[in-house]
């Protein structure tokens, strides 16, 4: 990383995916009588609009971390698109580049940063 920005812990990065996924499931079965691609869909959609407008997800808010690119800077809409099509491929965001981040943030030039 070009920028001092602390990566985020590996359990509080997955406690946060978990947490946003469980609402996906939540969702899906409240909505689509728990389709899997109701499931991926919500997922992907709270994931695009919170990343895009706010940061993070609900997840990340709860575990106090927040998605930043690596100047800092809110990723934004295309960078949040980018990134969350890469992680819901599940394998860039299972393996890391040698700094520790998933290969769905490296590509992205995106990180998961302690906010609090």
């Amino acid at each position: 990383m070009t920028q001092t920005l602390a990566l985020a812990p590996l359990s509080r990065r997955i406690v946060a995916l978990v947490i946003d996924w469980l609402m996906a499931v939540a969702i899906s079965a409240g909505f689509f009588s728990y389709n899997e691609f109701a499931t991926l869909g919500a997922f992907a959609l709270m994931s695009v609009v919170l990343i895009g407008t706010i940061g993070g997800t609900i997840g990340h808010a709860i575990m106090g971390l927040g998605v930043r690119c690596l100047d800092g800077s809110a990723p934004g809409p295309t960078k949040a698109l980018g990134r969350t099509v890469l992680l819901c491929l599940v394998l860039p965001g299972i393996f890391t580049v040698p700094d520790g981040r998933s290969y769905h943030d490296a590509i992205m030039r995106t990180t998961i940063t302690k906010v609090r």
